[in-house]
């Protein structure tokens, strides 16, 4: 995806989509789950937030100097919402523990996105 409207757009979307999954386990999930399973969701909730503020960086670092780093972060951070917060998600609802083994991929994703966003910072267009 290229340029504002492209991951500017998706940071946007999934900023939403965090704001209503946080609501969702403050009043949906209270109660229904154990606090150390809320707490888990919790986690997913916050990391899915700030790296869907990643993305609107990326956004507009994609607009100022795009390049091949700055799209490799906006994917890198995608992926990870999906497989880190993703897997957090489905682990609450579901019970199913063996989720954790998945989720530090979701957070190398992040911390490759993180890294990419920074060369594509340094490198001259």
């Amino acid at each position: 995806m290229r340029g504002i409207n492209g991951w500017f757009g998706v940071g946007a979307l999934l900023a939403g989509v965090g704001v209503l999954l946080g609501a969702f386990g403050a009043h949906g999930l209270k109660g229904r789950v154990t606090p150390e399973l809320l707490v888990i969701f919790e986690t997913g909730v916050r990391y899915q937030l700030f790296h869907a503020l990643g993305l609107l960086s990326v956004g507009w670092a994609a607009t100022r100097a795009p390049s091949t780093w700055i799209s490799v972060a906006g994917w890198a951070f995608a992926l990870g919402i999906a497989i880190f917060s993703g897997s957090l998600y489905v682990m609450t609802v579901t019970g199913a523990r063996w989720l954790g083994a998945i989720t530090p991929i979701g957070g190398l994703a992040f911390l490759t996105g993180w890294a990419c966003l920074t060369v594509g910072a340094w490198r001259k267009p």
